[in-house]
């Protein structure tokens, strides 16, 4: 059974998906040796362009696809490696679209599941890609939603990006634990008004001292 803290009182559990549930760098490293030296750079570079570019279009109001935004990232790592070939643009993106759940993803879903808890995924992700991702990763059956904030038109950590856990569940924020490996979609999520849980895989400091994690945990089943 889960511990009932912070998951008392609460109705359903929310997860990001890319770097939470999904790990971003897998689709790299399995064309590490192709990619070359580079290729933990080229990974954290892709992922980090990814991100930059959702909050730049979210300021500007411009709805672009999140897919979109990750090709336009891994060009821009890839520029910045000019001895990658460039051939493998595609085999990475193919790998992107099926990225490997981590290892203790799948029993945490079960476990909250178990305990009468509503699972669900909140993420940046375009529809498409989510339901490939997810589909992929073996964890469409041990979920209750997965929505894409392309239903707000923005990207987190915009306010009416956390409200379609809301209008999806029909339950007040105080219901709702938010589970995220980003430490500034935790801070959105307490922002809004959700319990959140920082999956701090790294051991990395924190930040957004006002807007604190409810816990941090070192890996998903840290949640049990």
């Amino acid at each position: 059974m889960p511990d009932p803290s912070p998951l008392r009182d609460k109705d359903a559990v929310v997860f990001d998906a890319y770097g939470t549930l999904l790990d971003v760098h897998s689709a790299v490293a399995r064309h590490a040796g192709a990619v070359g030296p580079a290729a933990s750079t080229v990974s954290e570079v892709w992922r980090a362009k990814q991100l930059e570019y959702s909050w730049v279009h979210a300021l500007m109001g411009r709805d672009v696809d999140f897919w979109t935004l990750t090709e336009r990232a891994l060009d821009h790592a890839m520029a910045r490696h000019p001895e990658v070939d460039q051939a493998l643009r595609p085999r990475l993106l193919d790998a992107y679209r099926d990225l490997d759940a981590y290892p203790e993803a799948a029993a945490t879903l079960d476990a909250l599941r178990d305990a009468g808890l509503r699972t669900a995924i909140l993420s940046n992700g375009d529809p498409a890609m989510l339901a490939r991702a997810v589909a992929s990763a073996g964890l469409d059956d041990r979920l209750d939603a997965v929505l894409s904030v392309k239903a707000a038109r923005t990207f987190k950590t915009a306010p009416a990006a956390y409200a379609l856990v809301l209008d999806h569940f029909g339950i007040a924020p105080e219901r709702v634990l938010f589970v995220s490996s980003n430490r500034w979609d935790v801070a959105g999520a307490a922002a809004f008004g959700f319990a959140s849980v920082w999956v701090n895989r790294g051991g990395l400091p924190d930040e957004y001292p006002d807007l604190s994690p409810v816990c941090v945990i070192a890996a998903l089943d840290g949640l049990m």
